[in-house]
């Protein structure tokens, strides 16, 4: 039986991968240019919305197996956003590092823990 398929286990580069030899085997890589795959970013990322378009916002979703719809939609704007970071030749993985560095200077991590208690005073 074949190893389940995991987060945890399972890199970007092999899901980029499994992407680019689908494409090839269906001669779609003429279409993956970045202009298709980032309108097919936002057209997925559109549907996502669209299945919590009428929710309050903070009750929890009914469903969200992994062949849940919200697992699909999740996985389609996944697979184009890999896509398009294979055919631009940029690494997801620095690329993210990179991008949470700058965001740390950026927005400074709050004292959550500070030494003394709120309202206490210097004596």
């Amino acid at each position: 039986m074949e190893n389940p398929i995991h987060a945890s286990t399972t890199t970007l580069a092999e899901m980029q991968a499994w992407l680019e030899h689908f494409a090839a085997q269906r001669d779609w890589e003429r279409f993956h240019t970045p202009k298709n795959l980032a309108m097919s970013i936002a057209i997925e990322a559109a549907e996502i919305m669209e299945l919590v378009q009428w929710q309050e916002g903070s009750e929890p979703l009914e469903n969200t197996a992994n062949d849940s719809p919200m697992a699909e939609e999740i996985a389609d704007v996944l697979s184009y956003l890999l896509r398009l970071a294979t055919v631009l030749k940029i690494d997801p993985a620095q690329a993210l590092a990179l991008k949470i560095k700058k965001n740390a200077i950026k927005y400074p991590a709050l004292n959550l823990h500070p030494t003394k208690p709120p309202g206490a005073t210097e004596q």
